[in-house]
């Protein structure tokens, strides 16, 4: 894999596992309205996505308003529990430490909400490594869309030519199509290595230390 100036990575299921926070808060507001039966694993599949997206998948429902309230309580639950079951992944550090001493710029685009992630990386990474966040409240339009990482580049100075995106979901590869940048895969979640193989890509990674 060649050499980038700029590396902008997912945060769910790219760099953290989060994924315990958000089957807890998921199940909470699922069950608080009666919607039982659902599997763990049918919540992760949907990690990545809006809440609202996840919301309307894992229950059926589609009427906007009872999709904001189920959203709202979902941050909630998050602002209890979510920082506390959240890890990141055992390479993830060093990687970012020697992609940095490298000199690259680095950068997350994620539909969690920035503060969310700042949280948890205040106390998990030294100052300084990640140069820019990118939140599910600073764009208007969410992953697939472009939007965040045009802003990414923008704020960074970067060129698309020179910047990788980073993720393990389908909707991270679609992305990187969107926006134009070369796209690596990493297998952290549950999107199969053939499912994003079928996408423009420069490597599927076991994890991220093939950056390397």
């Amino acid at each position: 894999m060649k050499t980038y100036r700029t590396y902008l990575f997912d945060f769910d299921y790219t760099l953290a596992d989060s994924s315990k926070g958000i089957v807890m808060c998921y199940r909470i507001v699922l069950e608080r309205h009666g919607h039982t039966g659902i599997s763990d694993e049918e919540i992760k599949r949907t990690i990545g996505k809006t809440l609202v997206e996840s919301f309307s998948i894992l229950s059926g429902v589609t009427d906007a308003g009872i999709l904001e309230t189920y959203r709202k309580e979902y941050v909630k639950e998050a602002d209890k529990y979510m920082t506390a079951n959240t890890r990141l992944f055992l390479e993830t550090a060093e990687v970012l430490a020697k992609l940095k001493a490298q000199g690259a710029k680095i950068g997350i685009i994620s539909t969690k909400y920035r503060y969310r992630i700042m949280e948890l990386l205040s106390h998990a990474l030294p100052e300084g490594t990640i140069d820019l966040i990118v939140g599910g409240e600073d764009v208007q339009t969410p992953k697939p869309s472009p939007e965040g990482v045009f802003l990414a580049l923008e704020k960074l100075n970067a060129e698309k030519t020179s910047t990788l995106y980073i993720g393990d979901s389908t909707v991270d590869a679609e992305t990187a199509r969107a926006a134009g940048t070369d796209f690596a895969g990493v297998l952290h979640g549950t999107t199969t290595r053939e499912e994003l193989a079928a996408y423009p890509h420069v490597d599927v990674m076991k994890d991220l230390t093939k950056l390397l």
